[in-house]
């Protein structure tokens, strides 16, 4: 069984970054990722442009070089890649990680590579980075398991000249709804609220608005869908609406009505494995699932064990992203190799040199 200082499990900006810490400060290290290297910004849309701009994006002080003044996705994937290879980090991609046992210094990890071959591997300590893009929130209504419908958009060419709902008022919603009507699709946009969201990038918030205006995308806001079925979509006013759900471009006698539908995005959102963190014996805050760890080292319950990048805020993922979330390496690093080098110091020496 092989054994290394650190084992990050996840293989996204943040887990990278924490690996490049882990190698500079020569420590053995392993990344399990169980999709590809940067696998969420893998299954973002092809073409995604980043709102912020390409040093916020940079991981172990490496450059990202893009064209414009914000990156694109395919960029992104091209620099992180380059990340990997010039940090030369020992990344295990399309192996899941199913089980952490053992304790501070010994952990065990049990996992399952990509042609179903268990593996097991031993590290002092474990750093957890799984993020939350694989989770989508799901809306719990009927036919939400049906073909037609996705919590994920990649292009709009598989929707041309078909009826296409978009469920959701953020920026991923917002961008969906533009590139499918410019790509020929009929766009129907749903929201829970009486209003988009004010984080839509502000180039895209005027755009969004100048087509429900002119009912190129039809919108109904304060409106929830209550059932999906094959050629269809059924709509109420959502909860706590009073019954004013509201259509812009369209009449009042069309509240909640079927609508025609050939295809449904449900891009609700996604939130961390809550399960598998717990698994981990990691405590979480109950109301807002916030796990338990030091506000510094982001050590967490479990010795040994850290907390990296977006699954620190728990269900509030708005609060960290990759702009932050890759300083969490030297953080947690730093607090590791202190460990370590004390754990390492023969009996009766001092740590100090």
């Amino acid at each position: 069984m092989n054994s290394y200082d650190v084992i990050v499990v996840g293989g996204g900006p943040t887990g990278l970054a924490c690996a490049i810490e882990a190698k500079r400060r020569g420590l053995t290290h392993l990344v399990l990722e169980k999709g590809c290297v940067v696998n969420s910004l893998y299954r973002y849309p092809v073409n995604m442009v980043f709102f912020t701009t390409p040093e916020l994006l940079e991981i172990g002080e490496l450059p990202l070089v893009c064209q414009r003044e914000k990156p694109t996705r395919l960029e992104a994937l091209k620099y992180y890649r380059l990340a990997a290879r010039h940090f030369e980090l020992n990344v295990h991609q399309y192996e899941r990680v199913e089980k952490i046992q053992g304790s501070d210094g010994a952990f065990e990890f049990s996992t399952r590579d990509r042609l179903g071959v268990a593996q097991r591997y031993r590290s002092k300590k474990t750093i957890l980075a799984t993020g939350y893009y694989d989770l989508p929130n799901r809306m719990g209504i009927p036919g939400e398991d049906l073909p037609k419908v996705s919590h994920y958009y990649s292009e709009a060419h598989p929707y041309y000249d078909c009826d296409v709902a978009v469920i959701g008022g953020k920026n991923s919603a917002a961008e969906t709804a533009l590139d499918l009507y410019r790509h020929g699709a009929r766009v129907t946009l749903i929201h829970r609220t009486e209003a988009l969201s004010d984080r839509i990038k502000y180039w895209v918030r005027p755009d969004i608005a100048n087509r429900i205006r002119k009912g190129e995308i039809q919108a109904f806001f304060n409106t929830q869908v209550t059932e999906i079925l094959p050629d269809c979509i059924r709509l109420a006013p959502a909860e706590g609406a009073n019954g004013k759900g509201t259509a812009k471009g369209t009449n009042d006698k069309e509240k909640g009505q079927t609508l025609k539908n050939d295809f449904v995005l449900a891009l609700t959102g996604y939130h961390p494995d809550m399960e598998f963190i717990q698994s981990a014996g990691v405590e979480m805050e109950p109301t807002r699932m916030r796990p338990r760890c030091h506000p510094e080292t982001l050590e967490s319950n479990v010795a040994g064990l850290y907390l990296a990048g977006v699954i620190i805020a728990g269900l509030e993922t708005a609060e960290i992203f990759i702009e932050n979330g890759r300083f969490h390496g030297k953080q947690i690093v730093a607090d590791i190799a202190a460990k370590l080098k004390s754990h390492s110091t023969p009996s009766g020496q001092s740590g100090s040199g």
